[in-house]
């Protein structure tokens, strides 16, 4: 299924996976305002639904956003709340890329614009994966919900060093079911050529902490995934295909593990 802001192809099992930041694309008025270091993208999460290309045969249902987070950032509260107290946060139009150059030439958004991108993409964005998600738990009795991410491995601006390889998020163990969190940090623990954290510099954005409601039968947790397990972090961020190989065998693992995971019955 072809919309203006995502791509969906629907599965029959209960795991639905997000990937909110592979799109590229913006309006042509909004290019022109672009500056140099803008123009090439460099803050998206390149090939992560190359990564998960695999899922939809597998059962999942995929909701891939076709726009970049530069028009929206579709995993910021859009009420502007902060989703890392005291640390650098980026907006949801964000106006410095992840090495704090400017994202504009010139006009940056104001009020106004940041409210009709709001309306015209975020809303409709989150209205149908909200759907997606009710759909699933109304079919299964809950839903397992995977937000898909990848970010350079060096980043200074959020955080110190190089990240881990495999970064699994559910905001301290809010977002899911204690079951659901270790059978994903399972996956990734025993994933031997990859380093791995949880709930350590990302803890998960506005969709993990959004929908993640257990109480509601609504398991939601976050993967970001360095990227140089899979591609070159360098302009023209090439897909590396000896390198994802092994990356693609261990999500294939998660997937299917997150398929068969069950709640425990009350």
């Amino acid at each position: 299924m072809l919309a203006e802001n995502w791509l969906l192809a629907r599965g029959d099992s209960p795991l639905l996976i997000d990937i909110p930041h592979a799109g590229t694309l913006v309006p042509d008025a909004l290019a022109a305002r672009l500056s140099s270091a803008a123009r090439a993208f460099p803050d998206t999460d390149w090939h992560v639904d190359k990564l998960y290309a695999f899922a939809h045969g597998a059962g999942a249902t995929v909701m891939v956003a076709t726009q970049s987070r530069y028009l929206v950032d579709l995993n910021r509260d859009p009420s502007g709340v902060a989703l890392y107290a005291g640390a650098d946060n980026t907006e949801l139009c964000p106006t410095r890329t992840f090495d704090n150059e400017p994202i504009y030439e010139r006009d940056p958004p104001d009020a106004a614009e940041i409210a009709a991108r709001r309306n015209a993409h975020f809303d409709p964005y989150h209205a149908q994966l909200a759907a997606e998600i009710e759909r699933v738990r109304s079919r299964h009795g809950f839903a397992a919900l995977l937000d898909g991410h990848s970010i350079r491995s060096v980043v200074p601006r959020f955080f110190a060093g190089r990240l881990p390889d495999l970064n699994l998020g559910t905001a301290g163990g809010a977002s899911c079911a204690t079951s659901v969190q270790s059978v994903a940090e399972r996956v990734v623990a025993s994933a031997r050529d990859f380093s791995h954290g949880v709930n350590g510099r990302f803890k998960g954005g506005y969709v993990t902490r959004h929908y993640g409601a257990p109480a509601r039968s609504v398991h939601a947790l976050q993967l970001e995934i360095a990227q140089t397990c899979y591609m070159d972090e360098a302009p023209p961020y090439r897909w590396n295909e000896p390198r994802a190989r092994a990356l693609v065998e261990v999500l294939r693992r998660l997937v299917g593990a997150l398929i068969e995971w069950r709640p425990a019955a009350s």
